[in-house]
């Protein structure tokens, strides 16, 4: 297997859906034979096949979310007439990439946190394209973190759920991800993918710098894979993240997604989370009255106390 790896040039998160099809396959036939079991088997050998030749996202399949153990320690159901400014901080105003972030693209309505993609010619910082970001102020280690949300939809723009420590790309400080990282528990980029298959599609990622002790200054990431929700930008879907003492999991509408311990050992700091809608570096290829929205209905924490 890693020979095939090796030879293809697969990356991390298509070397893992190939482990995966060689795990299906031995299951086939490791307890006898049902028909129930080849075929459960067949599905994941076909989809993860899909995955590594088209990019297919894959179905969650993991282990269903368990919280014994833990007690919810935030929660904000977005049902007040405005941002909790003493709970929330508006995040990184100004420009960022191609456009801006500003406050004015966040506001409460329905029981929901709501941040606009949109042109403005008045824009505080100019004129241009402007985007929101949010995040908590009070900074957590480990955990269960969790937002159920609908996705904006359109190109360009993408919605994200994230958490990150004050100094996740700077190797001496991160130290391989140990002294922080960023963990993205989910970004979805697939809005303008023309396949359902492609387009319900959400990635998870780990960022941090300092990987085996190297200081030269270099990014160290791992994309985790693409897993699909349930039509993610037309209804609600949950994403979360478990983070214990040992390792990052994720999870989509409470069912394990991927688990991982990159780089070299998962972070000990705490971190601050954050919602945003994000904006492109290059050109974006809309008319000035196009606008889409990320929806958030709630953002919850549990924490083992």
């Amino acid at each position: 297997m890693e020979f095939i790896k090796e030879l293809f040039h697969l990356s991390y998160r298509e070397g893992a859906a190939l482990d995966k099809m060689a795990q299906a396959f031995k299951s086939m036939f490791s307890q006898g034979f049902s028909f129930k079991q080849i075929t459960a088997s067949i599905m994941v050998i076909v989809e993860m096949l899909s995955f590594v030749l088209f990019a297919i996202p894959m179905t969650p399949r993991g282990e269903a979310l368990d919280l014994r153990g833990y007690t919810q320690v935030f929660c904000d159901d977005f049902n007040g007439s405005e941002l909790d400014a003493s709970v929330w901080n508006y995040r990184g105003s100004g420009a960022r990439r191609g456009g801006y972030n500003s406050p004015n693209q966040v506001r409460l309505e329905d029981g929901n946190l709501k941040i606009r993609a949109q042109y403005r010619e008045d824009g505080e910082f100019g004129p241009g394209w402007y985007v929101g970001m949010v995040s908590l102020r009070e900074k957590y280690k480990q955990g269960y973190f969790e937002a159920r949300c609908i996705c904006s939809d359109g190109s360009d723009f993408w919605s994200a759920f994230w958490i990150q420590a004050d100094h996740p790309y700077e190797p001496e400080i991160s130290k391989g991800g140990i002294g922080g990282a960023e963990l993205d528990i989910f970004e979805a980029m697939n809005a303008d993918e023309k396949t359902g298959l492609k387009r319900n599609g959400v990635t998870s990622t780990i960022h941090c710098s300092g990987m085996t002790g190297d200081t030269s200054g270099g990014l160290n990431s791992r994309n985790l894979g693409t897993f699909r929700g349930k039509d993610i930008y037309r209804q609600y879907n949950t994403y979360g993240l478990k983070w214990t003492e040992d390792e990052y999991i994720f999870y989509i509408n409470g069912v394990e997604t991927v688990r991982s311990s990159f780089a070299d050992g998962v972070s000990q700091v705490p971190e601050e989370v954050i919602v945003s809608l994000e904006i492109p570096d290059g050109e974006i290829h809309h008319d000035k009255d196009y606008s889409t929205e990320f929806i958030i209905d709630y953002v919850k924490i549990w924490q083992k106390l």
